[in-house]
């Protein structure tokens, strides 16, 4: 029996509190589109203050980018987890204390206050290949930046040339970050051109993922950006050790919104976005208040030229915005008062590191997405719902 099926909603309607039997959850979800599903919630909370959270996934790419990027992440997360599939990639410690000097210089550089600029604690990432060393992961442990490894197969998204071909060879790797307690992130999906890219993800899951559990069962894993049903299932059926991170898009948006009526390049990510059913129970898992799912937008830059273009680049960028956008999506099932835990205390929590001690505040006024944003060589940098109106906004 999979999350949904166990799953019962509580809500409150002319005063009187009702219990759905989960029996009855599935056969309901379909009328939920019809209706008002978050008037309770934002009748009660117009204004949300939460602790200061982290994004435990996101792009900040390189050199002239970050001009862009790293203003856009500090000005709401303290720490942020960066992926390190750079052209080249950072895969070993100096690498990463290098990159990381290039993001703080960006960070002095820019308009934000004082108090942003002490706050933000960019954490990094190794990129796991074929050639990682069990030294490479001493001397990441040691040296008080690198928060963890990033496995990518080997074709699996921008940037993942050098990823790994042979699962079976990382043994060694594997054993060292079970030693130093080094988090194992995951791109969770098979590469083989033969298997079709809405199944990848849990052909994964099955054939990888599960092997790797078995055989290293200390390993602390997160399965990044997940976007199936079958994902949530699996990450709640381990232990304690696996969680997973859920972007903005996954929770707001499905298939039908990239392809339907045309193809939107700037809902296009991997791992693509999947069937509604799929989108409901990411929603579902990530309000639900289980400190194994947290927040972690993969925002991911690409010029609007390389979206809008005949073989467009694969990723949401949402830095800016990303607040707004996961309370839009926890408000419309009326869990706006879920936020807090997803966002700000799971992924510390899971990371063994302390709770941020300053707030943000989320105010229910409407605001609108810019159109865009500048980039570097006169690019410009289109976001997720570009132009459109969200609900939610920071306060100032």
């Amino acid at each position: 029996m999979n999350y949904v099926q166990i799953s019962s909603l509580i809500f409150s309607q002319v005063g009187k509190s009702v219990m759905i039997d989960p029996q009855y959850y599935s056969l309901l979800f379909p009328l939920f589109d019809d209706i008002e599903r978050f008037d309770t919630m934002t009748d009660s909370i117009r204004e949300l203050t939460i602790l200061q959270p982290d994004d435990w996934h996101i792009h900040l790419r390189d050199d002239l980018a970050l001009s862009t990027t790293v203003p856009h992440a500090a000005s709401s997360f303290n720490r942020v987890i960066c992926m390190p599939n750079l052209v080249p990639p950072v895969k070993n410690a100096q690498d990463a204390i290098a990159y990381r000097a290039r993001i703080m210089e960006q960070l002095a550089a820019s308009d934000l206050s004082l108090e942003r600029k002490s706050a933000f604690d960019p954490r990094m990432t190794l990129y796991l290949t074929d050639n990682t060393t069990a030294q490479d992961i001493e001397l990441a442990a040691q040296s008080g930046i690198v928060q963890a490894v990033k496995l990518y197969p080997a074709g699996a998204t921008t940037n993942s040339a050098d990823g790994v071909t042979n699962i079976n060879a990382c043994v060694d790797v594997f054993e060292a970050l079970e030693k130093y307690n080094l988090p194992l992130l995951i791109h969770g999906e098979v590469t083989q051109d033969h298997i079709d890219i809405f199944d990848r993800e849990k052909r994964f899951l099955d054939e990888v993922l599960a092997q790797i559990i078995v055989k290293f069962p200390t390993l602390k894993i997160v399965v990044e950006h997940i976007t199936t049903s079958d994902a949530a299932d699996f990450v709640l059926s381990q232990g304690n050790h696996v969680a997973a991170t859920i972007t903005p898009q996954h929770l707001m948006f499905n298939r039908n919104h990239l392809l339907v009526g045309g193809i939107k390049p700037h809902f296009y990510c991997l791992p693509i976005l999947k069937r509604e059913s799929h989108q409901k129970v990411l929603l579902d898992v990530a309000t639900s208040g289980n400190p194994k799912f947290f927040l972690g937008t993969d925002s991911a830059p690409h010029a609007t030229d390389k979206k809008e273009a005949a073989c467009g680049c694969a990723g949401c960028y949402s830095a800016a915005t990303a607040l707004p956008l996961y309370a839009t999506a926890f408000d419309s099932i009326g869990k706006i008062d879920k936020l807090e835990g997803f966002a700000s205390r799971f992924g510390a929590q899971f990371y063994g590191l302390p709770l941020n001690e300053s707030t943000i505040t989320l105010v229910n006024t409407p605001m609108q997405v810019p159109t865009d944003y500048p980039y570097f060589d006169g690019a410009s940098l289109t976001p997720l719902m570009a132009g459109e109106t969200l609900p939610w906004s920071i306060k100032a």
